[in-house]
């Protein structure tokens, strides 16, 4: 029989192997082993670590598959460790290291006073995380590297995932620098697209869409999701937009885009969408970290999003599976 023990240890654990794989990332234990395995008094010596204490870490972590014991005190990166090297393609480094950040910690520490309250013990003490951010450079950068390495690979599923073939024009609400957006003019040459966004996020979007070669492709637009977006798009598309806010607001913003898309338009939202029963689901934990920080914003069920659509005038048509857990949902006007 299962223990019944067993999953309170396994959450336990969970915060433990965490910890252990933060320290992995901040002695760089997979950029010096990107090369091939090495013996632990050398990997110790290019860490400046304790080797005994270094020899325990690579122990657990080799347990979990991110390294692999490769002979006598010896050990080489696995697949899975590889992506916390600072040089590879869409690293998750900076992930590992903004989610552990001791900063952002005392979020979740105050997670039984947000859900006591329903604010978030963060926001409360600590203010909005972005104005937060603001004043912390490297945790800024930190947070920006890990959006983008997690941003780029989604891109590219939405691009090769969902048919735009019938899409010729495309506005990206609240697109940041339009990853997304790029991803799918590059995959469809006849379409054009508008990135639309609050001003201050212009000057960094325009110089991606210069360096992409896409700048003649894609207008930039400036403006309040809550007040009006462009209109008579073929399609609107909200990447990690809707999440961030909660019913109501979701519900303000949702209605400004059915406003603007017209009767033979789309809208499409790049969300986690949750299963509905107790299935295990990588946004159900995603979840507590928004709760936690955020306050207002949430994952939802694909119930939740076919109720907030309905709401806001749209009719849910279809759910695509994308990278990271995320999913597209397509909504068409009623």
């Amino acid at each position: 029989m299962t223990d019944p023990a067993s999953p309170i240890w396994d959450v336990l654990r969970s915060s433990w192997r965490a910890s252990a794989m933060r320290t992995m990332a901040e002695l760089r234990v997979a950029d010096h082993l990107a090369d091939g395995p090495l013996a632990l008094a050398e990997l110790a010596a290019r860490c400046e670590a304790h080797a005994p204490s270094l020899g325990r870490l690579m122990r657990t972590m080799a347990s979990v598959g991110l390294v692999e014991t490769v002979g006598e005190d010896r050990y080489g990166l696995t697949e899975s460790g590889a992506l916390l090297r600072s040089d590879a393609p869409f690293s998750l480094r900076s992930g590992v290291l903004f989610n552990t950040d001791p900063t952002v910690a005392p979020a979740l520490e105050g997670l039984t006073s947000t859900v006591r309250s329903g604010r978030s013990w963060w926001v409360e003490n600590k203010g909005v995380l972005y104005d937060y951010m603001s004043g912390d450079p490297e945790l800024l950068a930190l947070f920006n590297d890990y959006m983008t390495n997690r941003a780029v690979p989604m891109a590219a599923g939405v691009a090769e995932r969902y048919d735009f073939s019938e899409v010729r024009t495309l506005v990206d609400v609240g697109g940041g620098r339009g990853h997304i957006t790029a991803a799918i003019l590059r995959a469809n040459p006849r379409m054009r697209a508008t990135l639309f966004e609050l001003e201050q996020v212009l000057p960094a979007a325009r110089t991606a869409f210069e360096s992409w070669g896409l700048a003649d492709r894609c207008e930039l637009v400036s403006g309040d999701f809550f007040s009006a977006v462009p209109a008579g798009a073929d399609a609107y598309l909200l990447g990690s937009v809707v999440h961030n806010w909660d019913d109501a607001d979701a519900l303000r913003i949702l209605g400004t885009v059915r406003a603007a898309v017209p009767g033979h338009g789309r809208v499409l939202l790049v969300e986690m969408v949750l299963p509905d029963d107790d299935e295990p689901h990588f946004g159900k934990d995603l979840d507590i970290r928004m709760m936690s920080i955020f306050g207002q914003g949430r994952e939802r069920s694909r119930s939740e999003y076919t109720m907030l659509l309905e709401k806001a005038g749209l009719a849910m048509t279809g759910v695509t599976a994308l990278p990271f857990n995320a999913s597209l949902i397509e909504a068409r006007p009623v």
